[in-house]
């Protein structure tokens, strides 16, 4: 059985892009979906000179980069603060391509962002769907889900056209599997 590692790019106890998280992983039949929280993987801002001080890179980091390259694909539901990255996934993957450049491993990946706004993270989904090829995702489905209040509720998607979006976007990402 395939193992899926599936994480939001939050630190929120109420995150809204967890809370698509687990709906999602819970559409992925035939595979074996373990959910983290980066509230675990706690690690100091990233500075060249703390990193030179601790002679390397924080366990944490290294905890969380071998979840990634033991895994055989990823799903990423990316938080969105002022257009970008939330600080504690970028912290992270700061630290984690300090380890290893290629820091996703060529992994299928599904990509994703939630918001309460009308764009859904569009602005944070356009940064990653750059950025992170460059770092060896094998992004295979993206999926932005919209006014997050409207659209998502009792624990799922209640809009039947933007579930069949998500539905598309998982069926390209298990076929990638």
């Amino acid at each position: 059985m395939k193992q899926i590692i599936a994480f939001a790019g939050s630190n929120s106890k109420q995150s809204i892009n967890k809370q698509l998280v687990n709906y999602t992983v819970g559409l992925l039949d035939g595979v074996n979906p373990e959910v983290l929280d980066l509230n675990d993987f706690d690690v100091p801002i990233f500075g060249v000179d703390l990193e030179s001080s601790m002679n390397g890179q924080p366990d944490n980091a290294h905890k969380l980069l071998n979840k990634i390259k033991n895994a055989d694909g990823l799903v990423i539901s990316l938080a969105e603060h002022n257009g970008a990255y939330t600080s504690v996934f970028k912290n992270l993957f700061d630290w984690m391509s300090r380890i290893e450049g290629k820091t996703f491993f060529g992994k299928p990946m599904l990509l994703m962002a939630t918001s309460t706004g009308a764009r859904g993270g569009q602005s944070v989904l356009t940064i990653a769907q750059d950025r992170f090829p460059r770092h060896n995702a094998d992004i295979k489905g993206v999926f932005s889900l919209p006014k997050f209040k409207d659209n998502f509720s009792e624990g799922k998607i209640i809009n039947k056209e933007l579930n069949d979006q998500l539905l598309t976007e998982i069926k390209k990402f298990k076929e990638a599997l």
